[in-house]
């Protein structure tokens, strides 16, 4: 099994003092190369729920083990190292360095494993997603669709065994949103990688075989509303 999450649970507190439950999951798993979608509308956890698998934030209480490994008794920095070597991250927002070329930016995300950099992987891997050509332009001069796939590179540069795409196509224009879904499922298949994607679009979720409502999956939801929820 590569995710497990058991009896996870986080809340925060609010200006008046009140508790705000964000995430009450009873369990959840996916399998070694499985490609699932946890679908939900804004406002349901779903960032949040990343975020934690991902121990870019910490949990109130529960585990969650990514590949055997229960992330949630690491200390930061043991945290930071293994996100580094086993997850790739393909946010809402690119977060590319935009004093960075295309490739310099895929290079950077393979320096946080303690690994030396592989410019050859790093190469193929953008001209996998059709930027061979764009190899030495910084973010500027690309556009969003191809900034996104630099972005996608970048999550995979270091071989991950999980990736994690937080409404990967939000932020793309139409006409090439279906080209980054596609460029993900192909990488994830030929290096088999685990996907977990979170979106609110019944187009991008059709196309999975498994498709989680959060709803269902997190309690939190259910008891606080979805409209509280982060």
């Amino acid at each position: 099994m590569m995710l497990l999450l058991e009896n996870v649970r986080k809340s925060y507190r609010e200006p008046n003092g009140e508790v705000l439950s964000i995430l009450d999951i009873e369990r959840f798993s996916l399998e070694k190369g499985e490609q699932v979608v946890l679908r939900g509308r804004s406002g349901c956890g779903k960032t949040t729920l990343l975020n934690c698998i991902a121990g870019l934030t910490t949990v109130d209480e529960g585990r969650i083990f990514i590949d055997g490994q229960d992330i949630v008794r690491l200390q930061e920095v043991s945290r930071d190292r293994f996100r580094a070597r086993h997850i790739g991250i393909v946010f809402q927002t690119f977060n590319l360095l935009p004093a960075f070329t295309a490739l310099e930016n895929v290079l950077l995300g393979m320096t946080f494993t303690g690994q030396k950099p592989d410019a050859q992987r790093a190469t193929k891997l953008l001209q996998d997603v059709g930027l061979g050509h764009r190899l030495t332009h910084k973010p500027s001069a690309l556009s969003v669709g191809e900034q996104q796939r630099v972005a996608v590179a970048r999550a995979l540069s270091n071989q991950p065994a999980l990736l994690l795409a937080d409404e990967p196509t939000a932020n793309v224009d139409p006409a090439h949103q279906q080209q980054v879904i596609d460029l993900m499922r192909e990488a994830c298949d030929r290096e088999n990688i685990a996907m977990l994607l979170v979106t609110h679009s019944p187009e991008v979720s059709s196309q999975f075989e498994r498709v989680e409502t959060l709803e269902d999956v997190n309690r939190a939801v259910v008891s606080v509303g979805v409209s509280s929820a982060r």
